[in-house]
């Protein structure tokens, strides 16, 4: 290969690189306003490149998808690593449950690709399965301190992230900080106290359907 030609190909990639992270920041944004039956057509105008450059990156809107998922799940999960530093295990868990929920009322994506192909795909269920590992982690440590009660665990911690979400949901238009006042409500309810012993015994995991159709489980 002559030099210009390793010119050309390092400019190829380079700009191969470019618009797909204008895409995904693009549809993110999309998504996020819109949710997910905005059409590529506008994303791809949104992102100031061709409507082909968007199939060659993303042939599927779930493809898009999958990459999109994967950003906001590592986003908590580098959240999560870093509160597992924290002194207090009582503040990091519910810096972690705001974060989480905060991401999911900027994004009606998030809850809305709930169901869609592109959570069965193998790399997005593994990072579901690392966020309940991680939910579990933060609660465990919150319980040693004596931060929360002794019978929460981090499939229930997990829960409320859309719990707390959805009881916001018709108020986030107007009011889309809204979600806090829920929080700080159901937290209180975390916390250690002399409380009766709750009626029910704690979900044991979360099911994630895989693409055969069989149940996937998330263990906490």
């Amino acid at each position: 290969m002559e030099a210009g030609d390793g010119t050309v190909a390092e400019r190829v990639r380079a700009d191969s690189v470019r618009n797909r992270r204008l895409l995904l920041r693009a549809a993110t944004e999309a998504f996020a306003e819109c949710g997910v039956d905005v059409p590529m057509s506008e994303i791809a105008q949104r992102a100031g490149v061709a409507k082909g450059t968007v199939f060659r990156h993303f042939p599927t809107k779930d493809d898009l998808l999958v990459a999109i998922m994967m950003q906001l799940l590592d986003r908590l999960l580098g959240t999560a690593d870093r509160l597992m530093r924290a002194a207090d295990a009582g503040h990091a868990l519910r810096d972690f449950m705001a974060h989480g929920i905060g991401l999911l009322a900027a994004d009606r994506a998030f809850c809305e690709v709930i169901g869609r192909p592109s959570l069965q795909h193998a790399e997005v269920r593994d990072a579901i399965d690392r966020l309940c590992e991680r939910a579990e982690d933060l609660t465990a440590r919150a319980r040693e301190q004596g931060a929360v009660r002794a019978d929460i665990t981090g499939t229930d911690v997990v829960l409320l992230l859309g719990g707390i979400h959805q009881t916001a949901q018709p108020l986030l238009d107007r009011e889309p900080r809204a979600w806090q006042r829920f929080l700080e409500i159901a937290f209180d309810g975390l916390r250690a106290r002399n409380s009766a012993v709750l009626p029910y015994p704690p979900p044991a995991r979360l099911r994630v359907a895989d693409p055969a159709g069989s149940p996937h489980a998330v263990h906490t």
